[in-house]
């Protein structure tokens, strides 16, 4: 059941086992402090505190997602901006750097043009494309796929874990 629930909800099994892992020393932690008190089936319990776990998670995905969205300033970055000593930062710019080449071509391309603040026509232009909106499209996909990417890398999870 929260295989279901995790899988159904963006997640993936390994994420749906985590979430089972956690709960399950939740409960044990509880009991052990004699804070249990089960007014309910043990599986309607688990259940709720497997979903409250993975609300959270997906909550800290999206806010992490938030911070990656504006790639523009990930790809900006300068060598002075990565000398100062926010190791955070510098390890979020070497996940998405990391990532970034990744891409294929074609993205790493209109990325790149975008962030110089080419216009959509001229990127269009350049790219061969069609249609301005096509090149507004490659860009959106484009930023979505590297999104995706780097929050499913397991690198990222200390900037979603709790700790």
């Amino acid at each position: 059941m929260i295989l279901f629930l995790v899988t159904k909800n963006n997640g993936s099994e390994e994420d749906a086992e985590d979430v089972f892992q956690d709960s399950l020393i939740i409960v044990f932690k509880k009991i052990k402090a004699n804070e249990f008190d089960l007014s309910c089936s043990f599986r309607t319990y688990l259940y709720s505190v497997s979903r409250n776990l993975w609300l959270q998670k997906l909550s800290k995905r999206k806010q992490f997602s938030r911070e990656f969205s504006d790639v523009e300033t990930y790809i900006t970055m300068t060598d002075y901006a990565l000398s100062e000593k926010n190791q955070d930062e510098m390890e979020k710019f070497r996940l998405y750097q990391q990532h970034f080449l990744t891409l294929n071509d074609d993205c790493q391309k209109v990325l790149m043009l975008f962030m110089k603040k080419v216009s959509l026509r001229d990127i269009a232009i350049e790219m061969g494309y069609k249609t301005e909106k096509y090149a507004k499209t490659r860009k959106y996909l484009c930023k979505e796929e590297l999104k995706k990417r780097i929050i499913n890398d397991p690198k990222c999870q200390k900037f979603l874990s709790d700790d």
